[in-house]
């Protein structure tokens, strides 16, 4: 594992909140490359959680989770990530779902409510509110009712599994050009496609 690896590693980011919190693990170095996962610890799901500030509707200042309870917060965010990596994969197969994995993500879904109410004065931005006060379990309530919005609204018919060798990350086709998640994995793929024309081991592709 490479334990240099960070959120600012990952091939692909700026994805749907849901197809970004699977998409922390990956392979590096196509075929025989190594998985790397960027979400080892409490810090670094602080870091995911800032670079989604804006999808996840995080207005009001949130306390970092790289405390007492990160370890909890981390271990219940990678459950909900294993759980939607099954979905996925479902999905694009063509399969149905276990009955674990979507109670696993409607469980994480309902586990808070969020509202929002007008300030004192009636006036200025509104004040956001939850049923919760725990804030690791209002963001995991967050992405997995994005992941309820993506896979029973319109955009499920873009979504798609990379289908470069070696690649284990989803993304949606909002293109129609669009056959890879990354222009890193069309590169492997042509510069492989290239070597089998040439006699060359295409395995040794990166």
């Amino acid at each position: 594992m490479d334990v240099s690896a960070s959120v600012k590693d990952m091939p692909v980011r700026g994805e749907h909140p849901a197809l970004d919190l699977v998409n922390t693990t990956f392979i590096r170095g196509g075929l025989r490359g190594q998985l790397i996962d960027v979400l080892r610890t409490p810090a670094d799901l602080d870091e995911w959680i800032a670079d989604h500030r804006g999808p996840l509707d995080l207005v009001e200042p949130y306390p970092a989770l790289d405390g007492p309870d990160g370890p909890a917060a981390l271990a219940a965010f990678l459950e909900l990530r294993e759980a939607l990596r099954r979905l996925l994969r479902a999905t694009v197969d063509g399969e149905s779902p276990t009955a674990a994995d979507v109670t696993a993500v409607n469980s994480a879904a309902r586990a808070c409510v969020d509202w929002i109410e007008l300030p004192p004065s009636a006036d200025g931005p509104p004040l956001r509110r939850s049923s919760s006060a725990d804030p690791a379990t209002v963001l995991r309530a967050r992405v997995a009712r994005t992941a309820v919005e993506l896979l029973t609204g319109p955009d499920r018919a873009l979504l798609r599994a990379c289908p470069a060798p070696g690649c284990i990350l989803f993304y949606l086709r909002s293109h129609p050009r669009r056959a890879w998640c990354s222009p890193a994995c069309g590169t492997r793929v042509r510069v492989a496609r290239h070597s089998r024309r040439h006699g060359v081991d295409p395995s040794h592709d990166r």
